[in-house]
């Protein structure tokens, strides 16, 4: 008979203990330990893991480099946030918040991949229900297989059966594995299910994608834990009214960490958005003051946002200051250097800030553009909209550098941008290729104030 021992493991970052805390001592939370009773597995219990291999220590000059092998997804989006690619063997967690799209992006996935066998576990939906999903985002199914199932055993029982090259599943929070006597959902069922599709994805090969749901604060549900088990973590996120999604990536150990790709949500699926500037930039019939445009570089993509400023008298006797889409506390940063060093008083008016197409932005580069729309709405004054800003201010007021200035300065020239400013300590800025695009270089923010609105 199998022995069963009870553990207190905290629900927001997975430490155990032996008794209940009211605090834990590894995040600091309050009554977060939630009790759980944990049946160790029997020889009888055990599944027959015919996949398992043995291994063998080897020296590392006797390892072969660049054995990894990768293949598309056919999306260029989720291939370009991979890295080029899924990788054999390697283990994916999607999150998002509950109707953003994951689940449409992964059958998505699954269905436009005509010559792979891939495996759709769903453990939410009945097969009724995603057959009807599918046929409103693709008409050829050949290829995709789907199996509603809970259970860790039965599912690795029909993939070692199956033999798929793809296996998506949906979601890790509605599995659970016989080792465990805890229900679906808790923490220590999330982490051995986790375990057992890591198990099977190194030792066959196949390529498992996890979608996870996330809690209030927007991280993944579950032990973080489970992120370090992952190779690759991504999250889907995005404005609900804007209908336009973004995956981002946030831990990626075959490439890039910071990439995104940029979905539109239609009534047939989600179409990819190969120039982002298009959802990020509104066109004006006439010059709209409180309104500037930032070259800003997201994973290894340059993009041009529009960054929107509303300044007005405050009728209650404490100014207002909101941010979207950017720290609200640059912009009460930005707001003491506009007032010190260039001698604006914004002190007694409400500030708005807004990057418009639901986009967050957390480029250093956007400073000179944020400051620029926020004077513009102040004085009533607009920009030019062939102008564009990259650079990042200091607190004495300084017009910073950034990195990668060539990248920006080549989108803003292919959007049609004829001027672009940026800071005179940037390297080699007398050498970079304009291709027909104007560069202004300033030091101090006074000098943009003045070159734009004297």
């Amino acid at each position: 008979m199998a022995k069963s021992k009870t553990i207190f493991s905290c629900r927001n970052c997975g430490t155990q203990s032996g008794k209940w805390l009211g605090r834990c001592p590894s995040c600091g939370e309050w009554n977060s330990f939630d009790e759980e009773v944990i049946k160790a597995a029997t020889g009888s219990m055990q599944r027959k893991a015919g996949f398992q291999s043995v291994s063998k220590p080897r020296l590392i000059n006797e390892i072969e480099a660049g054995t990894t092998s990768r293949f598309s997804t056919k999306s260029q989006e989720l291939d370009r946030v991979l890295g080029g690619g899924l990788v054999k063997g390697s283990i994916t967690l999607v999150g998002g918040e509950p109707g953003i799209g994951k689940s449409t992006l992964m059958l998505q996935i699954a269905l436009t991949m005509p010559d792979c066998k891939v495996l759709y576990v769903s453990g939410e939906e009945s097969a009724e229900q995603i057959k009807m999903r599918a046929d409103r985002i693709s008409s050829n199914h050949a290829s995709c297989y789907i199996l509603t199932e809970t259970n860790t055993d039965t599912i690795l029982s029909n993939a070692e059966e199956l033999q798929p090259r793809l296996m998506v599943v949906d979601s890790i929070q509605t599995l659970m594995t016989n080792r465990v006597e805890s229900s679906p959902g808790t923490i220590t069922q999330i982490r051995e299910c986790a375990a057992e599709l890591q198990q099977f994805a190194k030792s066959s090969g196949v390529p498992v994608i996890l979608i996870g749901h996330i809690t209030k604060d927007g991280s993944i549900a579950g032990p973080k834990v489970l992120e370090h088990m992952v190779d690759t973590v991504l999250h889907f996120e995005g404005e609900r009214n804007y209908g336009y999604r973004i995956l981002r990536g946030i831990k990626n150990r075959f490439g890039p960490a910071a990439e995104l790709g940029i979905f539109q949500m239609q009534g047939n699926g989600l179409r990819e958005v190969s120039n982002p500037s298009e959802i990020l930039l509104t066109r004006h019939d006439e010059p709209v003051s409180g309104v500037s445009i930032a070259a800003t570089i997201e994973g290894l993509r340059p993009i041009m946002v529009e960054i929107q400023a509303l300044v007005s008298s405050s009728a209650y006797g404490t100014p207002q200051r909101s941010a979207t889409g950017i720290d609200g506390r640059r912009l009460s940063m930005l707001l003491a250097v506009i007032e010190k060093k260039a001698g604006f008083r914004l002190g007694p008016k409400d500030v708005f800030l807004n990057v418009a197409g639901g986009m967050r932005i957390d480029d250093t580069a956007t400073d000179l553009a944020i400051a620029v729309a926020i004077l513009s709405s102040s004085e009533d004054l607009p920009v030019d909209e062939k102008i564009c800003f990259a650079a990042e201010i200091g607190l004495s007021g300084e017009i910073r550098q950034v990195n990668r200035i060539e990248h920006r300065v080549a989108e803003a020239a292919r959007l049609g941008y004829k001027t672009i400013i940026v800071s005179r300590y940037n390297a080699r800025i007398d050498e970079l290729k304009t291709n027909g695009i104007k560069v202004l270089a300033f030091s101090k923010i006074e000098e943009v104030f003045q070159y734009l609105f004297s």
